[in-house]
């Protein structure tokens, strides 16, 4: 498992397993100019090794290699231009991710919502802090976590799962952006499928939009000062926990709470980054060695 050679290797197959069309046969995205030795291919594989070791400091990772590894990655770019290409390929990765993920979701008709909160800096230092504040439209603001009881400068992972830890789809929102508006864009990711979600989602309006527009189902619980209060069902709380799971594994394994990034191009790609190391370690655990797709610390060499 703490093997980089061996993990990447790994890794950079089940992505040309994909074969998807936007790579030639060298393993990079056809662009002007002399192909990189070091294929786009090769770059999103050290990235997923990376997340998927822990190994959140690319100064370590890179000093590692070369200590190490420097034999096995005798094509290896500089750092400066690994963290470029990187970001440069936010769109490919989302795609690899998709693509993973189409492969257990084909038949599914249960799903989970939830949010959960990612800090850019402790509240005290929102005022001085320049990280992700290129813009106004991308830049972090304060929110409050009703699950967690605090408030939190930063943004907001808004993701959707099936019943089995599959994230459908994700997205990076504001911090003060409600988890209800998250919801607005379902019914032209899903359909015909029961949604699964928490009180923040509590609104009926939207159940019956999402229901006549896109057959929809959304099941929340009843606030218990609500006429004609009713306990939701059990297997709904236990399913919503999967979700909940989720969160903590990307919380634990992957560190999606401890980021580096200085941009917001550099903030998405890295929790982009994450999700999809998750899901290709599912991926490989399910098609590869046929075990609980969860076991995310296992070797998969």
């Amino acid at each position: 498992m703490h093997n980089i050679k061996s993990n990447f290797d790994k890794i950079y197959q089940t992505i040309k397993s994909l074969n998807l069309d936007f790579f030639n046969e060298d393993g990079n995205i056809s662009r002007p100019g002399i192909s990189p030795q070091f294929s786009d291919i090769e770059v999103l594989s050290l990235v997923l090794t990376a997340e998927y070791m822990s190994l959140d400091s690319e100064n370590w990772l890179f000093n590692k290699i070369k200590s190490d590894y420097k034999e096995d990655f005798a094509r290896l770019i500089d750092r400066s231009r690994y963290n470029r290409r990187k970001r440069q390929l936010f769109p490919v990765l989302e795609k690899i991710r998709q693509q993973l993920a189409a492969g257990f979701l084909e038949f599914e008709d249960y799903f989970i919502v939830d949010s959960m909160p990612l800090e850019v800096c402790k509240i005290s230092r929102e005022k001085r802090v320049k990280i992700c504040k290129e813009n106004f439209e991308n830049a972090p603001d304060k929110g409050f976590c009703a699950s967690q009881d605090f408030y939190f400068y930063g943004y907001k992972l808004q993701g959707v799962c099936s019943v089995n830890g599959i994230f459908h789809s994700i997205e990076l929102t504001k911090a003060s952006v409600h988890d209800v508006t998250f919801l607005k864009e379902m019914n032209s990711q899903l359909s015909d499928c029961v949604l699964i979600g928490d009180k923040g989602y509590l609104s009926s309006s939207l159940q019956l939009d999402l229901f006549h527009s896109a057959n929809i189902q959304l099941e929340t619980p009843m606030r218990r000062n609500q006429k004609n209060y009713k306990k939701q069902d059990w297997v709904f709380r236990k399913t919503r926990k999967r979700l909940e799971t989720l969160f903590s594994q990307l919380c634990d394994q992957f560190m999606i709470r401890r980021n580096y990034a200085k941009s917001f191009d550099g903030f998405k790609t890295r929790i982009l980054a994450k999700i999809t190391a998750l899901t290709v370690i599912q991926f490989i655990n399910k098609f590869d060695f046929n075990r609980p797709i969860n076991n995310l610390k296992v070797a998969i060499t």
